[in-house]
C-alpha cells in the first residue's frame, strides 16, 4: 500500500506474485488438527457402528436433516434455496448470511467451538464437521442426510 500511496503506481508484478501465491495457497488442505505448537495431527475415526459408505466426522449440533447438497467453496459464489445442505471446507463470521436457509451443515474443518458449529446450534441445525474430504466426496446437488447427533453424513440414491 505504501507503494502505491508514495509512488502512485501501482506494482503490476507484486500484484502477479500475490495472486500467484493466492491461488497456490487455495489448492493446501488444512490439517484437521494443528497444535498450538506447530504439529500437525492426524488420524482417522474409528467407528463401527456406522451405515455403509457413511462418512464419520464430528457431531457439532444435533438432529438429522435430508436435502440437495451444496458444495460451495467461496461464499461470493452461493447460490442457495432454502431446504439446501451447505457443505464447504470451513466457514467463519461472513458466511452467517447463508445459515438463514440451510438445513444442515458439513464442513472439512471444525471443532465444537468453531464458527460454524456454533452458529448451527444457535440456528438448531443438524452439524457435522471434520468430514475428511467433504467438498470432494460430496457432489453439489446430491442429496444426503446429515446425522449431526452420530456423527456423520450418507449420501443417498437419486430420485
Amino acid at each position: 500500500m505504501d507503494r502505491v500511496v508514495g509512488r502512485h503506481k501501482v506494482d503490476d508484478e507484486l500484484i502477479r506474485r500475490r495472486k500467484e501465491a493466492f491461488r497456490s495457497y487455495q489448492a493446501l488442505t488444512p490439517p484437521r488438527v494443528l497444535t498450538s505448537d506447530g504439529e500437525a495431527v492426524a488420524g482417522a475415526y474409528r467407528r463401527d457402528d456406522l451405515p455403509g459408505g457413511a462418512l464419520v466426522g464430528l457431531p457439532v449440533s444435533a438432529g438429522t436433516v435430508e436435502g440437495r447438497a451444496r458444495v460451495i467453496l467461496d461464499m461470493a459464489e452461493a447460490d442457495l434455496e432454502p431446504g439446501d445442505i451447505l457443505v464447504t471446507t470451513h466457514t467463519d463470521p461472513s458466511w452467517s448470511p447463508l445459515f438463514v436457509a440451510i438445513t444442515g451443515l458439513v464442513t472439512e474443518v471444525g471443532g465444537l467451538m468453531t464458527h460454524g458449529a456454533v452458529i448451527a446450534r444457535e440456528y438448531g441445525l443438524p452439524a457435522v464437521v471434520e468430514v475428511e474430504h467433504a467438498t470432494r466426496l460430496i457432489q453439489d446437488g446430491q442429496r444426503i442426510r446429515v446425522n449431526g447427533t452420530d456423527g456423520y453424513i450418507e449420501i443417498l440414491p437419486a430420485m
